[in-house]
């Protein structure tokens, strides 16, 4: 099979591909067409998942094709963004019908719930690797950065943390767990559902905010940096699935959550006033702990004391003794 049939066959004629609002010019040409109504900013990311580094290989394409998406999708919530349009650069060692198809499926799966539309990319031969770059739309001066903390704000995460980390194991086969456990924890892994109400409802709002791919320690620093402000997240106040703990116990429980990553979940900075009107509008804010003046990420015990650990997250180019 032909690059060209391949895509036909595979991807261009899948609903996702049939263009929307802001889709000018799909599949089909050298360039799509993006239309951003006045007033408004386009958001664009790029992200890539390597087989044997983002993912277990092999693994269930249609789950594959559902988190590649999502996980691309999570970083226009993080700026308030509304999806418009996907391409994908789809690497492959080899052509396999069944594989091709099952991955199309998941991908129209979830740009289906996300509301993006497929308008482009490429195919080409080589390790299984995945690039997916997301275009959406923001009013002008309402995107969502990591710059804007304030010494006063409350840190805030916008649902449970550490259910990816936690499934890790189970995806690898490492450990086994009952239903009740394990299902909760392997779909927030596979199908991880980027917050993109709560990313809209936090325009103008929210000082600063990110999603959650590298662990919570970690990425609060990319926003203390950003912002140049200190952050304490308080070790007590994690949100932590039942599943979770009855899988790894509450120590491990909270070490998934404080640097296992993956979560895909909102984490941002909001000054104390919002947070009454963000609850009664039924937003699953969870207060973490607050900005400070100072520099860089500690967590604290009940007492206060500060228990930081020695590892924060994941790191690709991690350098070694």
């Amino acid at each position: 099979m032909g690059e060209f049939e391949l895509i036909r066959n595979f991807f261009a004629a899948a609903p996702c591909a049939q263009g929307g609002e802001g889709v000018a010019l799909g599949i089909g040409d050298d360039c799509a067409l993006l239309a951003v109504p006045p007033g408004e900013q386009l958001a664009i990311s790029t992200d890539t998942l390597v087989a044997g580094v983002h993912f277990a290989d092999p693994c269930d394409p249609f789950l594959l094709g559902q988190r590649s998406l999502a996980v691309a999708v999570s970083d226009l919530a993080a700026m308030g963004a509304t999806p418009i349009a996907f391409t994908l650069a789809l690497t492959l060692p080899t052509v396999t019908a069944d594989w091709l198809d099952a991955y199309a499926r998941g991908l129209n799966l979830m740009a289906q719930s996300c509301g993006v539309a497929l308008v482009g990319g490429d195919t080409t031969r080589g390790p299984l690797s995945l690039t997916m770059t997301v275009f959406g739309r923001v009013p002008s001066g309402l995107a969502l950065t990591r710059s804007g903390a304030k010494p006063g704000d409350l840190l805030c995460v916008g649902g449970e943390l550490g259910n990816a980390a936690g499934a890790l194991p189970l995806v690898l086969g490492q450990r086994t767990a009952e239903p009740a456990i394990a299902d909760p924890l392997l779909a927030h892994y596979w199908s991880p559902q980027p917050q993109l109400g709560l990313g809209m409802a936090l325009r103008g709002k929210a000082t600063s905010a990110l999603d959650i791919s590298d662990g919570l320690l970690a990425d609060c620093g990319h926003i203390a940096l950003a912002s140049k402000v200190g952050i304490q997240v308080e070790r007590d106040r994690l949100p932590l699935s039942k599943a979770l703990v009855a899988l790894l116990g509450q120590s491990g429980a909270v070490n998934a959550a404080l640097s296992g990553g993956d979560d895909y979940v909102l984490a941002f900075t909001l000054p104390s006033v919002e947070l009454p009107q963000m609850m009664a509008d039924g937003w699953p804010i969870h207060v973490v702990g607050r900005v400070v003046a100072g520099q860089g990420v500690v967590l604290l015990d009940a007492d206060g004391q500060d228990i930081t650990p020695q590892t924060r997250g994941y790191q690709h180019f991690r350098e070694t003794p």
